[in-house]
Order: structure tokens, then sequence, then C-alpha cells
């Protein structure tokens, strides 16, 4: 049949595109941010000639807007066009174009590590390039920290589709809703919902959607519960009708094993955070709200961090504490019912798991009895993983994805209406949203309350260089005076003990360094402990990092280089003390200012009374 003479020449590249667009659009995951919704936005593809694009050699980028701009001469196949379209879409949907975000290039690459990441788990098409079978798996915030005083490493800078520019739009400013939208938001006070908000609510649907269809026609792996398993449908229960935890759940895996159970000791539940699974004894007699409850207290032990917020803290205590304040907002909240046995009191209503902790300390005879989930004695929060169960996640995929299931079941469950929160439960979700700093922020803002950046000041006592511009004509050089260059010092303790690490005392002494440069302190006074104190004297602080001499490596004695220092005639009393330890030291009693650097994991036998900076 001939072709009419007013018909359009189809473009086979426009068509292979728009089934990509199609494939991708369609997804249960993104149909909430492509429905047009409280102000109009949904997800918008422009198919143009776009110079910037074509000059970048990039594919596509996407403004706040929604609207995707894609570069109609790039050579990409339909399955390329699929990865890069939820590239795009994912940037809106992790907030990567929400207002006030950083628009340097560290933050921008490492956005685009943690969607490509993401897409990795996804399998949505293939990128148009190489991408590394392995990516860090550090968050996003740390990442861009790192990348800004190293630089982005070659491999990880050009993850995005803008080819060697952003593919974020950041300069872009959405408008105003108007006409009936305008109308909407008026009569509302109510804000929009975010794309962030939408995608977690897209995700948990998705996930809702993956259970049923497993449970009818996929066929099941090694260890994967049959749908009409009990403790199955106690996780679809969340997925399908809890949204403030149906995300999270639709990421853990149940292991009910009953010899698994009973070689490891566990009597009804417990959780490895960082592999993603819960282990649960099938022999336990349970009813179905129970077996929810139960469902409910682990996977708030991993989201929440409780495993990772131990610090000096006694282990069991410190689970049995969180438990207290985790069953108190699941009986709250109407979550289940609370098993038999379980630790539960109304007394410890609105208290924080480290506040519980300091009141139980008090009565170790009576708490130590206590049994968690797992047993008595046995902390349901798993320290080490168990070999042969699952293939353990990368930590910082499982954090990244607690923490953006648990904010998103938030906001999907406050717009919903579904009824109160506890407060604390609430605040400590938000506080996912804002980590801690890392270490190294941490210990650059210990150094700057104890030593500002001297003004630079001149003086014709110590002459420069003299410009070659003006030969004959003297300059002033830079001096400090010399009760200043005294005063502003600072002691370091090392633990040069058999048990410390070379790198990590590489790690920490280079740190000192850096920043103790960058506040002109001249000199450190440093003493290496063991058996014995070795008094180093003072050293220059660029020397501290590579050309000391560790001495030692006995035993741990940090007491004998603590009162060393403060007996010091030549060492100020206000000159605050740095403790570099692994945690396997005697106690200390420290009189003056002091802080410890400590690997992530390691615990003092003590209460600290100074700041803690842990290695990471």
């Amino acid at each position: 049949m001939s072709r009419g003479r007013g018909a359009s020449r189809k473009d086979p590249r426009r068509e292979a595109f728009d089934g990509a667009a199609r494939a991708v659009f369609q997804r249960r995951m993104f149909q909430t941010m492509n429905d047009v919704g409280y102000d109009g936005r949904s997800l918008v593809t422009s198919w143009t000639e776009d110079d910037e694009l074509s000059r970048a050699r990039g594919w596509a980028r996407v403004r706040a807007d929604g609207r995707i701009t894609v570069n109609r001469h790039a050579p990409a196949e339909p399955a390329e066009w699929m990865w890069v379209l939820a590239h795009c879409t994912l940037h809106l949907g992790f907030g990567h174009l929400e207002p006030g975000r950083t628009a340097d290039h560290a933050a921008q690459a490492a956005a685009c590590l943690v969607v490509t990441r993401f897409q990795q788990q996804l399998r949505i098409g293939v990128p148009p390039f190489p991408v590394p079978a392995e990516l860090p798996g550090a968050d996003e915030e740390r990442l861009a920290a790192l990348w800004r005083d190293t630089g982005v490493p070659a491999e990880y800078a050009a993850l995005g589709c803008g080819g060697v520019s952003s593919d974020q739009d950041l300069d872009y400013t959405p408008e105003q809703p108007r006409g009936r939208w305008a109308r909407q938001a008026a009569a509302t006070s109510a804000p929009p919902p975010t794309w962030s908000e939408l995608f977690a609510v897209g995700l948990a649907e998705a996930a809702t959607e993956a259970v049923e269809e497993a449970g009818q026609h996929r066929p099941r792996t090694d260890g994967e519960l049959p749908p009409d398993h009990p403790w199955e449908q106690a996780r679809r229960w969340f997925v399908s009708s809890y949204p403030l935890l149906g995300a999270l759940a639709a990421g853990f895996k149940i292991v009910a094993d009953a010899e698994l159970a009973r070689t490891w000791q566990i009597s009804v539940a417990a959780v490895d955070a960082a592999a993603g699974e819960i282990y649960v004894n099938p022999l336990r007699r349970m009813s179905g709200p129970e077996r929810r409850f139960t469902l409910a207290h682990e996977m708030l032990h991993a989201a929440l961090r409780h495993g990772q917020r131990v610090g000096p803290r006694d282990p069991y205590l410190w689970n049995v504490a969180a438990d207290y304040v985790i069953n108190g907002w699941l009986v709250q909240m109407g979550v289940g019912e609370l098993p038999e046995d379980v630790l539960y009191d109304p007394a410890l209503k609105d208290h924080s798991a480290e506040e519980v902790y300091d009141l139980i300390t008090g009565n170790l005879r009576r708490y130590r009895k206590l049994a968690t989930l797992r047993g008595r004695g046995l902390g349901d929060m798993l320290d080490r993983p168990i070999p042969g169960v699952g293939e353990a996640r990368r930590a910082g995929d499982v954090d990244d994805f607690c923490r953006r299931a648990l904010l998103g079941g938030l906001a999907h469950h406050e717009r919903s209406g579904r009824g109160l929160l506890p407060a604390g439960l609430v605040a400590e979700i938000r506080v996912l949203d804002h980590p801690p700093p890392p270490w190294d922020v941490q210990l650059a803002q210990w150094f700057d309350r104890y030593f500002t950046p001297l003004e630079p000041t001149r003086s014709y006592a110590r002459a420069s260089r003299r410009q070659a511009a003006t030969p004959d004509i003297p300059r002033p050089g830079k001096a400090r005076p010399e009760l200043v260059e005294r005063q502003r010092t600072f002691g370091v303790v090392l633990d040069t003990s058999g048990s410390m690490s070379s790198e990590l005392m590489g790690r920490a002494l280079g740190a000192i360094a850096a920043y103790a440069l960058a506040r002109d302190v001249p000199a450190a006074r440093v003493v290496f402990c063991d058996a014995a104190a070795y008094d180093a004297g003072y050293l220059p602080v660029e020397d501290i990092a590579g050309r000391v001499k560790v001495r030692g490596r006995g035993g741990t004695e940090l007491q004998p280089g603590i009162r060393l220092l403060e007996r010091a005639e030549d060492f100020p009393a206000d000159g605050p003390i740095l403790i570099i330890t692994d945690g396997e030291c005697d106690v200390l009693r420290v009189r003056r200012e002091h802080a410890y650097l400590m690997p992530e994991r390691a615990r003092l036998p003590f209460t600290p009374r100074g700041e803690v900076f842990r290695l990471r």
C-alpha cells in the first residue's frame, strides 16, 4: 500500500525512544510520579534539538518540574533509553533536584553514583556507557564530602546521562501552580507532595504488587518462604496494609529455619541489619498479630541503626533498652499484639533508648536476667553475620534503603491521615534524614573550638623575599609572636600497643596533622603509650603523620602518658589532649579538656567524659 502524499515519514529512532519511555513510565514504582496530581506535575519528555547536550555528547538531563530533555541525536538502543529515562526519574525520586541542593561537581557526581547503584538492583535497561561492576557503598553525603577534598575519581566522574556536563538542571526554578491547581493549593493548607514522597508511595505499591505476584507465579529460591507461610503472610500484611513499614518489609528476607534457630539460640526472632535478613523460630507458636509485632520490632531495630548506636555502652543492656522503647511504640500504634514475656513497661513511655539505658544500668542484677526476643542474655541484634544463610548486602546500601523506606513510609502515613504516631518514633525517623557528620568533620570542629586561625601579621624584623618587579624595595615577612607560638599546642596520647593497627594510627595521625596545620598550630606534644609512657616531646605537626618513629608495641597503659602531660611544666594548663586508642586500655581519669579518636565499633571500658570521634 503506497504512502499518501501528506503522510509524514516515521523516525525509527523516535519510535524506539517512545517505546522505551512507555516501558519505563508504566512501571508501578514510577506511575505515582507520572500521574497528574496536586499541582499538575508529571513526567514529561522533550525530544528536541539541544546544542548543549549535543556538545557534551550527553543523552538527557532532568529539571525540577519533571521535564526530561532528550538529545535526539544521541546514539542509543531502546534498552539504553530505558536506562537513561530511569536514571533521570530516580534523580527526582531521590530528591536530587529539591530546592537548596548543592550544585558542585562532587555532590552531583555522588548523586549519579547513588542512582546508578540503585539501578544495578532494579535492572531496568542497559547503561549506554561502561559502569564499574562494584560501586562504593558509602552514603551520598559522605561521598560528596570526600570528593570535595580529594577530587572525583575518573571511573565515577561520568555516571550520569549528561555526557561531560551534569544531567541535573539545578538552575531551573519551578513555576507556581496556576489555574485550577492554584485554586486547589489555596483551598488546602497541606503542602504539595515532593517527588521523593511520590516515589516512596510508588515504591511501596510496587513492592506490594511484587510480593503478590511472587506468591502466585515466581518460583521460590532457596530459603524463601511460600506465600501461605504464616511468617510470610505477616510480612505481606505490612506491604499491603501498613504504609509506614510497608516498603521496609518488602526489602527484608525472612529466614524460618528450625536448625538455624537452635544453633544460634534464637527463641523467637533476631535480625541481621547488614544482610537485610530476619531470622525466626518456626517452632515457636504465635498468633498472626504476634508475628506482625515481632517483625515490626526487628525491622525497627535495623532501620533505626540501633546496632551502630551502641557506642561505648554494654551491648546487651543497650539491646534491652532499645527493646523497651520499640515495644512501647508498637503498643501505642496498635501494631499486632504484644507476645508473652516481651519487654514492656508503660512507665518508660516517651523515653529514648539512651535515657532508658541510663535508667536500667542502676539495677544491673535485675535487668541482666531479662530476655530479648532472642532469649535471656542474648541480644536480638546480631553483631556478626550468620554463615551460609544469604549474601550480605553492603552496609551503605542497607542504611540507604532503610532511611528512604522509613522516610517515604512516614510521608505516606501522614499524608493519608492514618492516625497519630509516637513522637519519639517520628523524631528518630526524622533524624535519619540528617545523618551525623563524618568523623573527620567532627574532629575539625573540635579543633575549631580550641584553635582559631591566626590573622597574618607582617614585620620588617623578618624580611620577605623581594618582588621581581621591584627588587630594590624590601618587603615585610609573616611573623607570629613567640608567646602565641608557645601556647598554641595540644597533646597527643597514642596507644601503641600490639592491638593497634598501623592503618588506624596512620589515618588518625594524618587527620590530626592536616587540621593542626590548617589552624596554625606549629607543634604538638606527643606521648606514646603501651606498657610505659615514651615522651617524644614537641614535634612539628607535619612530622606527626609520617616521620614519627613509634616506640613500644607492648601492653596498654595510657594513664601514665596522660599523667605525664598533666604534670609537664612546659605544657599549657589549658592545652587539650587527644587520645588515640582502640579501646583495649585501662580506665582513664583525665582532668583536662580531652577527646578520643577510635575505630567505629570499638568501646571503652568506662563512660568517657570527653567527646568520642569514630573512624569509619
